[in-house]
């Protein structure tokens, strides 16, 4: 699949709140990020992997974010310089700040924190006020109850509650699931919203639910003096992604022919006149959903974090994402006649706290919700010499401490941290708080493992890793980045084949040993399933590690150089064959 000819990219009108020629890039105000050039009566807004950050926060995006050849410099895998070329955006302004890492602290200390749903509120208000209460309908692509604190504390139900209050009317999941079944249903229903998904049907043989559909696979509504019909598309590999007991009798899957099937339903049967996938597949599998399932109008799509200025449009379905963590609220508006989308107008804009003011209530609300945690959660920790970060394809310094401090308790050789997409950033020389460390392992399953893996298994494990993270069809991409490292280093050939992607592997400087027994330590997976010798009396939560090691640390000073050298792309390192950046 050669996507990069294929896409069929279109620019449209709108984009995110893009400077004002002429005007200094720092003064954009209030009314920037308003400005829409209106069409028809119908208005979806967007929003996409909130992970629970309700507050606002610094979080910046990638510097490599790197795939198969094909992928790479396409819409879902631009970042830097390459991402501002593509949609043209203007050096040092707010989009810069938002979209992408260049001048990331710089611009941090220029324009502020982002997201907050005091502020997102706001801006929801306001678009509300200009277009009618009845012709506006807000979408949630998923991940959005977990990823901080209070959400693990409270099972998601202060997420739910925030949702409520935002108004959020139709969601799909991913990382919902790892509450659990039965705490998923719980929370559907303390919701205001629909939670649909046509790719979630249960497999137990004996449940009552055996190859029945867990939920509504769609919802018509009716906004703008329109039909909408709306196809919830939950993540198609959860139950790879995240450990199978969470949902344990349902069965995942993108389901593309059953999807085709509601299409025309929803067209023949229901004569809706616009038809939306509400979609958390990431941002390239929807581009590929976009060739091979006929009639949908737009994808709006979730999971890989992506924020896209500009939708694309494949086999005329109009494809857009929304960044995550509450930086962003995509406004699409679409003008219907006769039955048929005529036209549609798509802006991407940033929830800039310091200009977008903050709903009262909605602080009121949040303040509320973090009552009861606010002292563990508030607890200074230490502080970072440098900028801690999460976002990359190899490696992140955020990962990075966590795996110094699991090696440091555990006296484990080699540390693996999933490669998932959320977290925080705090900027250099700032504080780190207990929520911030939550905000980067606050999971269900959060528990360090350490054990013994023989070397050959160990390479051959990064291999499958890579296999998914690096796959040319972004069919066969679970999701997430590559795996991070403690005490290894290796080199990798992105484009190389299946299994024959990794060399050059180091254990403490020395070369992998495929009969030595190594110890080794992993959270948030079932990588232990693999090793043997499992050590019980080590079992310690991932964040309780972490936070034990900042106090012992005070200051933490955690190294910006990959452990991960990449043969066959230039990743903009000043050295050649250095570390990736």
């Amino acid at each position: 699949m050669q996507i990069a000819t294929a896409l069929g990219l279109v620019t449209v009108a709108g984009g995110c709140a893009q400077a004002v020629p002429g005007k200094n890039p720092a003064n954009v105000g209030l009314k920037d990020l308003y400005d829409f050039n209106a069409k028809g009566k119908l208005t979806l807004l967007h929003m996409c992997d909130l992970h629970a950050h309700i507050k606002p926060l610094y979080w910046r995006e990638p510097s490599t974010l790197i795939s198969a050849p094909n992928l790479v410099g396409t819409p879902g895998f631009l970042c830097g310089e390459a991402f501002s070329k593509h949609y043209g955006l203007e050096p040092s302004s707010l989009d810069a700040y938002f979209d992408t890492h260049t001048d990331f602290e710089a611009l941090a200390n220029k324009f502020g924190k982002m997201g907050g749903v005091a502020h997102m509120k706001t801006l929801v208000n306001e678009i509300r006020r200009q277009r009618g209460e009845e012709n506006v309908l807000f979408l949630d692509s998923g991940d959005t109850w977990q990823g901080t604190g209070v959400a693990l504390k409270t099972g998601g139900e202060a997420i739910v509650k925030v949702q409520n209050y935002l108004g959020i009317e139709v969601m799909v999941g991913h990382w919902e699931f790892t509450y659990g079944k039965e705490r998923v249903k719980e929370l559907a229903e303390m919701m205001d919203a629909k939670f649909i998904s046509q790719n979630v049907v249960g497999n137990d043989p004996f449940a009552d639910e055996y190859e029945e559909l867990i939920f509504e696979p769609y919802t018509i509504e009716e906004r703008g003096g329109a039909k909408i019909g709306i196809i919830g598309q939950s993540f198609p590999f959860t139950s790879t992604a995240n450990p199978k007991e969470f949902t344990e009798g349902w069965s995942f899957g993108l389901r593309l022919d059953t999807l085709q099937e509601y299409v025309d339903e929803l067209r023949d049967e229901h004569k809706v006149d616009c038809i939306v996938v509400l979609s958390h597949d990431g941002f390239s599998v929807d581009q590929e959903v976009a060739r091979q399932v006929n009639g949908i109008d737009f994808i709006l799509s979730g999971h890989t974090h992506d924020p896209s200025p500009q939708p694309i449009v494949i086999n005329d379905t109009v494809i857009m994402i929304a960044g995550s963590h509450g930086k962003y609220i995509g406004r699409l508006d679409i003008d219907i006649e006769k039955g048929k989308v005529k036209d549609y107008e798509y802006k991407l804009i940033p929830i800039a706290s310091n200009i977008i003011p903050a709903d009262p209530e909605g602080e009121k609300l949040v303040n509320e919700l973090y009552a009861p945690f606010d002292a563990e959660l508030n607890e200074v920790l230490g502080k970072t010499k440098g900028l801690l970060y999460k976002r990359d394809t190899f490696h992140s310094t955020f990962d990075q401490l966590i795996n110094d401090a699991i090696m440091d308790e555990m006296k484990s050789e080699i540390s693996f941290t999933p490669g998932y997409r959320w977290g925080t950033t705090v900027l250099s020389g700032g504080d780190i708080l207990m929520d911030n460390v939550y905000e980067m392992c606050g999971i269900t399953y959060p528990n360090v493992y350490t054990f013994e893996l023989n070397g050959a298994k160990i390479a051959s494990l990064l291999e499958d890793i890579a296999d998914n993270v690096f796959n040319a069809n972004p069919l066969y991409q679970q999701g997430g980045d590559m795996s991070r490292l403690g005490g290894m280093t290796y080199d990798i050939k992105v484009s190389g084949k299946a299994g024959k992607r990794i060399s050059n592997i180091l254990v403490g400087g020395k070369a992998l040993e495929p009969e030595r027994i190594y110890s080794v330590s992993s959270w948030g997976g079932n990588l232990q399933n693999a090793g043997s010798n499992l050590q019980t009396e080590k079992i310690r939560p991932v964040y309780d590690v972490t936070r034990d090691y900042i106090k012992r640390q005070k200051v933490v000073n955690v190294s910006n150089e990959s452990n991960v050298r990449i043969l066959d792309y230039d990743c903009g390192c000043p050295v050649k064959g250095k570390m990736s950046c």
